[in-house]
């Protein structure tokens, strides 16, 4: 943004679905802690929704809006960063169209997830240029804006190394110095489990929507699995394989070891420990959700936020190209 001094950041997330827990401790909690700190975009990447579900769009539109409304319950806020969708800024398509012209196919065929995500999801067909090609799509929403920094976790940090090489190249190609090294800042790992004790999945079901309403929290924790083996409520427990324990550990960690030690000793049962944890979880989330419900029924604010971080991005976006056709010749 003209005028702002800050270091600028740039992350961004697919609206595949609606988000949960996992979400908010995985990246959107870190967001809204970051936007005091740099100057930040942040991209709803419909465009990169399609590299995987582009059969399935007949919902794009509702999650995208649904994004946008979690994204400010949870404490994004406009003044401070740009909230934008990533297909209104057509620029970061040209950009990508330029980039697919210099980089080498042999650098996208070796990003890491590349071959792995073909195994996984080879029932969605994605044997396509646009899935191999997330990765330089990826670079240029980063490259477009000038991002500096990119808050990601480790699996993400060999695609943040791609962009750097891909910005490098380019300025080396044209001998220039029009993009410059964004470094990857790695967030704390805050792993969450399924509900079931499952890795957590959309698919199992096994997740706590980030704007449930207080009644769904309970029933949700009510369904965790606990100790198999705790037959009896004074039976000792083994917290290590209860999935409430882990979300006691990351959501009501002043008390985790009492927890642990009641369990462990029999004199705290299932039930009442999972009402302990969900009112931890309904302090949290309720707020959330009242927030969203406001949202949801005032959609102009909504759109007019992601306008407004859009025609932000578009300034900066714009000013990038301006550059790059120039090298170029375009």
């Amino acid at each position: 943004m003209q005028g702002q001094t800050k270091t600028t950041l740039m992350s961004g997330m697919r609206p595949t679905g609606e988000l949960h827990l996992g979400n908010y401790l995985g990246a959107l909690e870190n967001w809204v802690q970051l936007q005091n700190e740099y100057y930040c975009y942040f991209s709803i990447v419909d465009w990169h929704a399609l590299t995987t579900a582009y059969k399935e769009t007949d919902k794009l539109e509702e999650r995208i809006f649904d994004m946008a409304c979690d994204w400010l319950a949870a404490g994004l806020d406009p003044d401070k960063c740009a909230i934008f969708r990533q297909s209104h800024i057509k620029e970061i398509a040209e950009l990508h169209l330029l980039f697919s012209m210099v980089i080498p196919l042999s650098w996208l065929e070796r990003v890491p997830t590349y071959k792995d995500q073909l195994q996984q999801l080879k029932e969605k067909e994605i044997n396509t240029y646009g899935f191999l090609g997330y990765p330089l799509l990826q670079a240029a929403d980063i490259l477009i804006c000038q991002a500096e920094v990119i808050p990601v976790g480790e699996d993400q940090v060999p695609h943040i190394e791609l962009t750097r090489e891909v910005g490098r190249r380019f300025n080396h190609l044209y001998n220039t110095e029009v993009f410059n090294d964004p470094i990857a800042k790695l967030t704390e790992n805050k792993v969450l489990p399924g509900l079931d004790n499952r890795k957590m999945s959309k698919s199992y079901n096994n997740y706590i929507r980030l704007t449930a309403s207080p009644d769904e929290v309970i029933q949700k924790v009510r369904s965790m699995v606990t100790d198999p083996n705790r037959v009896r409520k004074n039976d000792p427990g083994n917290p290590d394989v209860c999935s409430a324990y882990a979300y006691h550990k990351i959501f009501n960690a002043s008390n985790a070891v009492e927890t642990e030690q009641s369990c462990k000793q029999g004199s705290i049962g299932c039930m009442d420990c999972k009402k302990a944890l969900a009112i931890q979880l309904t302090e949290l989330i309720q707020p959330i959700y009242e927030k969203k419900q406001e949202l949801k029924n005032n959609p102009d604010y909504v759109y007019d936020v992601l306008a407004d971080g859009a025609e932000k991005t578009r300034i900066v976006a714009n000013e990038t190209m301006e550059k790059v056709r120039k090298i170029m010749g375009i």
